[in-house]
Order: structure tokens, then C-alpha cells, then sequence
């Protein structure tokens, strides 16, 4: 993978922001932010022609960073406002920012839309098992058993697992990583830039002032550790039992396929409907 200069990288930064940025010590969003803004500087996108979207959430403040067109949106609806920036704007490269508790949540019924109609979006899915900016409650994702402001005694929840939902809804590329496997994960975004069509990157992400607390996770360098040693490359996965594989989970990508985009097969209808309409 090529080297990509600060140079690069800084230009897509919104300097007049306060830096450091708002996320609390050992959060995952900036590897996150980093691995993104490589991923842009390697394709060579230039500035004007990005429109990155958010709903709420600390995931959801990473658009007011950088230099490109940007919208924080209200909470669940990302992938709504993104659809819309496409259907008027589809020359623009549009990516959702969210997280576990925004898109499979509150924003769950949009996510599923999303997928099935395979809109050309890319969604950066930011997977910490919890709720943080908003107070710490239980999300889609919170592992059974795992304690939360709202499930103080224990989530009894059973959990989403964010790739096979988008798989099964109809997405046309899933991968899934972690902050910890950084380069790994500018890959997967740079791939899913490239697609054409509905893109779901998912990267496991550590919030150790919230959840690894809640949960005796230890700190961030525990946090990422535990990445490191239970987040898995799916040949390395599959190769386990079933005894084996428990507290585990695959990473890599799990579907990339082509089929029609929801856009373009907008633009066929209406302009068939005009070709119609002028023979009349």
C-alpha cells in the first residue's frame, strides 16, 4: 500500500476546528477518521466532490473534521439524508458515518432500505457495542450478558450481527474489521469507495470509558488487544470449532457482488417515461 504523505491527509482536515478532537482517551474514532481520509488520499477524490453524512452519536461527529461537504443529521437518519444527497447529486461520492446504536437501532428500518434497494452509498460503520455519547445505554450490538447503563444486571437481549443483517437485506459489499487492524481497514474502506452500489464496512471499535468500564474490559490498550486475539480472518475463523469460536468473530470481506444500482435504474425510469411522453 502506498505511503500517503501528511501532506495529503491534512488538506481534507477543517483546521479551524479545535484539535484534539471531542472523543474521549483511547476512542477508536480517529484510527477510524485516519484510516477514511487514507483511504480518500489514495483514490485522489478531490474535496468538493464528497459529501460525508452522520447521524448522531460519537461516531457521528467525525464529518465536523473535515474539508469536504458535510451534514450532521438527526439521530437514525443518516442513510435517508445520504439517499437523498444521491438521487440529486449522484456524480457525488456520499459516505454515511455511523454507529451501532444509529444505523441498527433508531436508524434500523433506513439501513435495511439502503441495502435492499442498493443505493451507491458507502456506510463506515463504527461497532462499540454501546451507546456512549448518548449516555451509555444498551445497543443492537451489546453482547448478552454485557452491562450497560439500561441492563445494569446484564443485556438479555439476543445481539445483530451488522454483516449478516446487511448481507441478508442485500447489500452488495460487507467486510467487516477492527480498529486495531488499521491498514487492514483503510483497504476495506478504499474498496468500498470503488463499488458500485450499497458498501457496508463494519469496524469493531473500542470505548473504554463507557463500555470497557461497564464491563472490566480494562483500558484501550486492553481493548485493542482483545481485537487483536478475537477478531479473526474468516479462514482462521472457520477452521475453529464451535467450542473454540465462542466469544470470536470473522473479519474480512463477505460479499462483493454486482447487481443493478437503485440510481441508475431511477435515471432508466424517468427516462423512459420522457421518451414516452414525447411520442405522444
Amino acid at each position: 500500500m502506498p505511503k500517503i504523505s501528511q501532506k495529503a491527509i491534512h488538506k481534507y482536515l477543517r483546521h479551524d476546528k479545535n484539535f484534539p478532537h471531542v472523543w474521549c482517551p483511547g476512542c477508536s474514532n480517529g484510527i477510524v477518521l485516519g484510516a477514511t481520509i487514507r483511504a480518500i488520499a489514495e483514490l485522489g477524490y478531490e474535496k468538493d466532490n464528497i459529501v460525508m453524512v452522520s447521524g448522531i452519536g460519537c461516531s457521528s461527529r467525525m464529518p465536523v473534521y473535515v474539508d469536504f461537504n458535510t451534514l450532521h443529521s438527526l439521530h437514525g437518519r443518516a442513510i435517508a439524508y445520504a439517499t437523498g444527497i444521491k438521487i440529486v447529486k449522484p456524480e457525488m461520492k456520499v459516505i454515511v458515518i455511523t454507529g451501532d446504536g444509529d444505523a441498527t437501532a433508531i436508524g434500523g428500518n433506513h439501513f435495511i432500505h439502503g441495502a435492499r434497494r442498493n443505493i451507491d452509498l458507502t456506510v463506515i460503520l463504527i461497532n462499540n457495542y454501546i451507546y456512549g455519547m448518548t449516555g451509555g445505554q444498551y445497543s443492537p450490538t451489546t453482547p448478552y450478558g454485557d452491562r450497560s447503563t439500561t441492563t445494569p444486571y446484564g443485556n438479555i437481549d439476543p445481539t445483530f450481527d451488522i454483516c449478516d443483517l446487511a448481507i441478508g437485506a442485500g447489500a452488495t459489499f460487507v467486510a467487516r474489521t477492527t480498529a486495531f487492524h488499521a491498514i487492514e481497514a483503510q483497504s476495506f474502506i478504499k474498496q468500498a469507495f470503488e463499488h458500485k452500489g450499497f458498501s457496508l464496512v463494519e469496524i469493531i471499535s473500542a470505548c473504554p470509558v463507557i463500555y470497557g468500564r461497564l464491563n472490566k474490559k480494562g483500558d484501550a490498550p486492553a481493548m485493542m488487544k482483545s481485537m487483536k486475539e478475537n477478531v479473526l480472518p474468516i479462514k482462521t475463523f472457520e477452521k475453529l470449532t464451535d467450542e473454540q469460536k465462542k466469544g470470536k468473530q470473522k473479519r474480512g470481506i463477505f460479499v462483493n457482488k454486482i447487481r443493478p444500482e437503485y440510481i441508475e435504474e431511477y435515471d432508466k425510469l424517468v427516462r423512459s417515461l420522457q421518451d414516452e411522453k414525447g411520442r405522444e
